[in-house]
């Protein structure tokens, strides 16, 4: 069944918000854990939000939430003024491993969604072939995904998302598996992107850098039960070369305090995992 789209959004207000949100679950030994406690988090409409927290504070249950693959225990989740009722296709998610079909090839990968929603196989293809052509991949639309580099593949991901011209788009480290120079060159090419399509942007890393280099804003998360250390508004010209950016000085000043930030949870963390396998 092809998922409704939402209601036509309030003409203002925020695009996304998690508000005084707690989510729980049960682990395999059927013991509650609390994800997110007291967690609020607003991301403005067209604005780019980086998360950065310890290692398992609950960083992807942000980006589940928004879906609405998972719902919260407490407070609520709200996308264009409206609680969320169930996965939008709006909403963009781009995934740290690849989610590509490895039986289609790169044309019929990049125009499965518009086939999905119902567009004629012949247009969906050439909607397809210019985005595919706007990611640099014009002479691959025949190949295979096993037939492609890393960077590759992420670009013919970034172009699945893409192409469906979402308005709220999700990334769960998406580039964390690709070596430095690589990584470079698709933030760019995501920059760029975003830059025309003017989505509301949740990019979820654990690298500082990375998300300097791209936010408007990053939120810096506690260790588990995450909620919200802090919030800093990134003040970088745009456009940004992210290679370049970081050799200036409000860069390097930037990193300084939010990695003294960071670091504090980052810690903690670890004297938790320590304590929690000496027991």
């Amino acid at each position: 069944m092809t998922p409704a789209p939402l209601p036509s959004a309030p003409a203002s207000g925020p695009a996304i918000e998690l508000v005084d949100v707690t989510r729980r679950f049960v682990t395999p030994d059927a013991k509650v854990m609390t994800a997110l406690r007291d967690f609020t988090m607003t991301v403005e409409r067209g604005e780019f939000v980086c998360v950065v927290g310890p290692t398992g504070c609950g960083k992807s249950t942000t980006l589940n939430l928004v879906t609405g693959l998972a719902r919260p225990n407490v407070g609520e989740v709200r996308v264009f003024g409206r609680p969320i009722t169930g996965i939008s296709p709006d909403i963009g998610f781009v995934f740290q491993a690849d989610a590509l079909f490895p039986w289609r090839s790169v044309l019929d990968n990049v125009a499965a969604g518009p086939v999905f929603r119902g567009m004629r196989k012949a247009e969906a293809h050439d909607k397809a072939r210019d985005w595919i052509d706007r990611v640099g991949l014009k002479r691959f639309e025949q190949h295979y995904p096993h037939q492609l580099s890393g960077g590759m593949r992420k670009r013919v991901a970034l172009a699945q998302t893409f192409i469906n011209e979402p308005k709220i788009l999700l990334l769960d480290e998406p580039f964390s598996a690709l070596d430095i120079q690589t990584r470079t060159l698709m933030q760019d090419e995501l920059l760029g992107l975003w830059s025309d399509a003017r989505a509301s942007v949740i990019f979820v890393t654990h690298d500082l850098e990375e998300a300097i280099a791209m936010a408007d804003k990053v939120y810096v998360l506690t260790a588990g039960p995450a909620t919200v250390k802090s919030v800093y508004t990134i003040d970088l010209p745009r456009p940004r070369v992210t290679a370049e950016i970081r050799y200036e000085p409000a860069f390097v000043d930037y990193a300084r305090l939010i990695w003294n930030d960071l670091r504090e949870e980052v810690q903690r963390s670890h004297n938790q995992a320590s304590a929690a396998a000496a027991a």
